[in-house]
């Protein structure tokens, strides 16, 4: 007798990022398909030391079960990590530390979304926040952006028509867009919260990645311009891409009713995040590397993203239109299907595969009217030698077609 399955399943498909990554086993690949950070640019040494210090300074607290709202001493340098950012206020109590920010979003679902709620969120956004709301009930709806973020006079249309249970947002360089929201938008989203008593959640594992000038503040620390708006504002954030993902240490700031909900529905998914990542980072953050460690990552990120766009404007020309991204790990780019040449993406991906280069295309990054044309490149993980070679494999992709 075969499984029955439950329902909320038929909402959900399997990742096409994670279909995609079957087909990068072939030899010489050069790939801008992953969304992670480089492994070469994690801190080891400083990981390894912290790690030491938290086996010999507390091995029973960092090996043994434990309090299902985080760590204490990793709270206590979150908050402080928190003010270095700009956001007032934040004691230990006002935040939850999640198995990676992915753990946030899930709880987020959990404690809010019913079967058929209204959820805006952003058109693209994170693949893996569409169908994390979707197994829960939710009912998407698109929000268009731009270079500049969500485009606020469509959003608050959009919140007028449907008064959605919350509104999802990645403010500074999202994943996919790679877009920030401006400092005017950041403020009307957060009256907007107010105006509508909606929740808006702010997704920010990208913020501290910046490649110039710092963002605006994210919409937390701002929220203490717009009174009223702190009670409606949901922060996940995360230390997978400045630090390392593999520890899984992210963080939520909600307000309590929220946070005891979420604190709840964690008991029963994994009791606590690793006591022994907590403490690692805890170790790291009190430290003091994180201000250095940031600085190269940004280095490396900035010249990477520099060389991709340079490249990318020479070998592809007008075949491919862009905006260079300020910080984070991608570049959101649309086919133009100038000079007849290919115009959709998974098409184009197809062609690249047999050139030797892999991206995503965008088309699953949007949770309605997707836009076939699109496609997500990062250079995160590429040197800049083997970001030249990729996008002069894409040209050649571009320039001969697959049968």
């Amino acid at each position: 007798m075969p499984i029955s399955f439950a329902p909320r399943l038929d909402q959900v498909e399997t990742s096409a990022i994670r279909e995609l990554f079957k087909l990068l086993g072939k030899p010489g690949i050069i790939s801008f398909a992953g969304g992670f950070p480089d492994s070469a640019m994690f801190d080891v040494e400083g990981i390894r030391e912290a790690s030491a210090r938290a086996l010999a300074e507390e091995p029973g607290a960092a090996l043994q079960y434990g309090a299902t709202e985080g760590y204490d001493p990793l709270r206590e340098q979150l908050a402080g990590f928190m003010a270095g950012k700009g956001v007032p206020g934040v004691a230990p109590q006002h935040l939850i530390v999640t198995t990676g920010s992915q753990q946030a979003l899930d709880l987020v679902g959990k404690t809010l979304i019913g079967q058929g709620d209204k959820v805006i969120v952003e058109g693209p956004t994170f693949l893996a926040t569409i169908q994390c709301f979707r197994l829960y009930g939710a009912d998407l709806v698109s929000a268009p952006i731009d270079a500049h973020g969500v485009q606020t006079d469509r959003l608050e249309q959009l919140i007028a028509e449907h008064r959605p249970k919350l509104v999802y947002l990645i403010p500074t360089f999202g994943n996919p867009s790679g877009a920030m929201l401006s400092l005017e938008r950041r403020r009307r989203v957060l009256e907007l919260a107010v105006k509508y008593q909606t929740v808006i959640v702010e997704d920010d594992p990208y913020g501290d990645l910046y490649f110039g000038e710092a963002p605006p503040p994210s919409l937390l620390a701002l929220s203490s311009q717009v009174p009223g708006s702190r009670e409606q504002l949901v922060h996940c954030g995360s230390l997978s891409k400045v630090l390392s993902p593999g520890l899984r240490v992210g963080w939520m700031i909600a307000p309590p009713e929220l946070l005891a909900k979420a604190t709840m529905c964690k008991q029963f998914s994994d009791a606590h995040t690793s006591t022994f990542a907590q403490a690692t980072a805890a170790h790291y953050l009190k430290a003091g590397r994180m201000p250095a460690t940031l600085a190269r990552v940004r280095g490396v990120y900035a010249e990477r993203a520099r060389a991709m766009g340079d490249a990318l404007r020479r070998d592809l020309g007008d075949a491919l239109a862009f905006t260079q991204p300020g910080g984070g790990l991608f570049i959101w780019a649309r086919l133009t299907g100038a000079g007849g040449r290919v115009a959709d993406g998974n098409a184009f991906a197809r062609q690249a595969i047999e050139q030797g280069v892999a991206f995503v295309p965008g088309a699953p990054f949007f949770c309605a009217e997707p836009d076939p044309a699109t496609l997500r490149l990062s250079f995160a993980t590429a040197n800049v030698d083997k970001i030249r070679e990729g996008v002069g494999r894409l040209a050649r992709a571009l320039a001969h077609p697959a049968p």
